[in-house]
């Protein structure tokens, strides 16, 4: 079990701003989870891997991939209360699932 969550390069967010944003998407990504993917994912020590893509585009696309394989996700769009514009799409956060479900839809990417 795992949970990756993909946040865009582009932005160049600073270090506070994409701790924020990743964090969005963990917990919104996790609340769509099923109860049993949860709480395995929570005994065996909640693994989170952040992975960098270099555009709006590929965080949609990843979004549409995990949907279509079934995977639970939430795409972040910012507030805009600091750093970016409203609705800025800034990360997506794919699982907790089975880690070779999410491969299926992260594995080519390279971490942030």
């Amino acid at each position: 079990m795992k949970q990756v969550i993909v946040a865009r390069r582009d932005l160049e967010m600073g270090a506070g701003k994409l701790a924020a944003q990743v964090a969005h998407a963990a917990v919104a990504a996790c609340e769509r989870a099923s109860d049993d993917h949860r709480s395995t994912w929570r005994s065996t020590g909640q693994t989170k891997v952040v992975l960098g893509v270099d555009d709006e585009s590929a965080v949609l696309e990843v979004a549409a991939r995990a949907g279509t394989a079934g995977l639970p996700h939430y795409v972040v769009r910012d507030a805009g209360r600091t750093e970016l514009e409203p609705g800025t799409v800034t990360c997506v956060g794919v699982g907790p699932a089975a880690a070779d479900a999410i491969d299926t839809v992260t594995g080519h990417l390279s971490l942030y």
